[in-house]
């Protein structure tokens, strides 16, 4: 399942950084209520994917709660760390993206609406 995944790429390294924080490959269990929402997101990203990217939008822009920048995630990414989460209760490690192109990817809020204005046009035919 775990096949469509990227691959970490500290995974078999003996001088992998993230070692001193302890074991990561114990599954965690998410609560039904993130199980839902998680799944939800998913297929967000499937019909966002579906309608923008033959437009040449590459993925998304997220604000980082954490360290409060944006982070770039194209298609497969997102799909992988929901999948990830999904399965094992959280994301994977991933690089981020290197300098990408802002005027590739859209934000959440916008993807949505982009959805929303084509099933409402769609509906109005």
């Amino acid at each position: 399942m775990l096949d469509d995944v990227p691959r970490d790429p500290f995974a078999d390294d003996p001088d992998d950084p993230a070692a001193a924080l302890g074991e990561t490959d114990a599954p965690q269990s998410l609560t039904s209520a993130e199980r839902d929402e998680a799944m939800t997101d998913l297929a967000d990203v499937e019909v966002f994917r579906s309608l923008l990217e033959p437009q040449g939008v590459l993925g998304l822009v997220l604000d980082c709660p954490e360290c409060g920048e944006q982070h770039y995630f194209d298609w497969e990414l997102l799909r992988g760390n929901l999948r990830q989460m999904i399965d094992n209760g959280r994301p994977q490690v991933h690089e981020p993206a290197y300098q990408p192109d802002p005027t590739n990817y859209v934000t959440w809020e916008y993807a949505r609406g982009y959805v929303d204005g084509v099933t409402d046009t769609e509906g109005h035919r």
